[in-house]
């Protein structure tokens, strides 16, 4: 069983992001792509379509994550976070996966 959980407080900034955007239809999507200094790296995009046939679609607070099947091998069992800090705000991804990161932050190896 595929797993990625979606704290309320991601729920409520990507509801936000998509009211902004005046576009209900959309959904978050989160892929995996090669790139970065430790091989691969997370992608995030707004798109209306409907998932395809080989995506994953999570739900939390009516709002709408998809993944697609070949990303979901890197991201089960995964969080989705949202935090605001002093320094920033910014989407974490919590992923029991990644065997290392680099400096940035932004790129992961499995």
């Amino acid at each position: 069983m595929k797993i990625l959980t979606i704290t309320s407080q991601a729920a409520k900034k990507i509801k936000s992001i998509i009211i902004n955007e005046e576009d209900s239809s959309l959904k978050l999507r989160i892929f995996v792509q090669g790139g970065g200094c430790s091989g691969f790296q997370y992608g995030f995009t707004l798109e209306p379509e409907p998932p395809s046939d080989d995506d994953v679609t999570f739900m939390k607070d009516d709002v709408e994550v998809v993944v697609d099947s070949m990303s979901m091998q890197y991201m089960n069992e995964a969080v989705i976070d949202y935090e605001e800090t002093l320094m920033g705000s910014e989407f974490k991804i919590k992923n029991p996966n990644v065997t290392a990161t680099c400096g940035c932050g932004s790129s992961f190896t499995v």
